[in-house]
């Protein structure tokens, strides 16, 4: 692999964030009629929580090398701006973070303390499994530790590793055919629904309609794990050397788009040239943040 990790890890946080942003706008009404006709939406386009939190798994990578879990926890308590789109559950932790609050027993004791199996974990993980692309063993390992974080549900937990191994696998072998690749991603994924979702998924590579394959796999309205990433996953698998096609695919299928378009966004730029991120749509996303400490793309 000619790049290093932080090329590549700074590529996937910028195809993630212009997911997490371009899907972003279709939540507002009056462009819901843009998604019919393929119409970019009006700028600017701004980013959600998915980007917020990748910046922090960005960051940390960036100054440790790896996921130190206390500093993640305090950079996601930090930088939490409740205006980006975070679930209640993941607000409420994050304000007793900042108040001195404990996140290990905090994220264990969530929903009656079987721990969340929401699609956060995922979302934010791309970079990582970008970073990390030279050792799968340590992907999956670093994306477990990331989830656990806000995340200790299995399930939750087996989504971030699925996002992290798929954005590891687009580095290492781009030229894999859509089946191999959900194989070869399905061979690190932990026993789960995700990973079941992802055998169903690969099932479905034949079928050329995302709402049709979102019938099956889900598309994150119910904003977990495994209604999440096993359809984003089939559109990876499918829509991986186009951007604009990934995105287009994914958006159509509906749900929670921010997210779906986030991770497909993160993990097909992970191992893409500069070129890749189609320079109309980059002109209209917010810019990431300073705090992050991310190279701004080559024009």
């Amino acid at each position: 692999m000619p790049t290093t990790p932080f090329t590549r890890a700074t590529a996937s946080l910028h195809g993630l964030a212009l997911g997490d942003a371009f899907g972003s706008q279709f939540f507002v009404p009056a462009n819901r009629h843009a998604l019919s006709g393929r119409l970019l939406p009006p700028d600017p386009w701004q980013w959600t929580d998915d980007t917020e939190m990748a910046c922090s798994i960005y960051r940390v990578l960036a100054d440790h090398g790896a996921v130190d879990q206390d500093r993640l926890a305090a950079s996601f308590a930090d930088r939490h701006d409740f205006d980006r789109g975070y679930g209640p559950a993941t607000n409420r932790m994050l304000r007793l973070v900042r108040e001195g609050g404990d996140w290990r027993a905090l994220s264990s004791e969530l929903f009656d303390g079987r721990g969340s199996w929401g699609n956060g974990a995922a979302m934010r993980v791309a970079p990582l499994g970008a970073w990390l692309a030279d050792d799968l063993a340590e992907v999956v390992r670093q994306a477990t530790l990331s989830a656990q974080v806000t995340h200790t549900h299995s399930e939750a937990v087996a989504g971030a590793v699925a996002v992290a191994v798929a954005a590891a696998t687009a580095v290492r072998e781009p030229g894999l055919s859509p089946g191999r690749f959900l194989d070869r991603v399905r061979e690190h994924v932990p026993e789960s629904m995700v990973r079941e979702g992802i055998t169903e998924a690969r099932h479905l590579l034949t079928i050329g309609d995302p709402v049709l394959a979102a019938q099956a796999l889900g598309n994150g309205r119910q904003v977990s794990a495994h209604d999440t990433v096993p359809f984003t996953l089939w559109v990876t698998a499918r829509e991986r050397h186009d951007f604009e096609a990934a995105m287009w695919t994914t958006a159509t299928a509906g749900g929670d788009i921010d997210t779906t378009c986030a991770i497909v966004g993160g993990i097909i730029a992970s191992s893409a040239t500069v070129d890749f991120l189609p320079p109309e749509w980059r002109s209209r996303c917010e810019p990431l943040p300073d705090w992050a400490g991310v190279p701004p793309l080559a024009s």
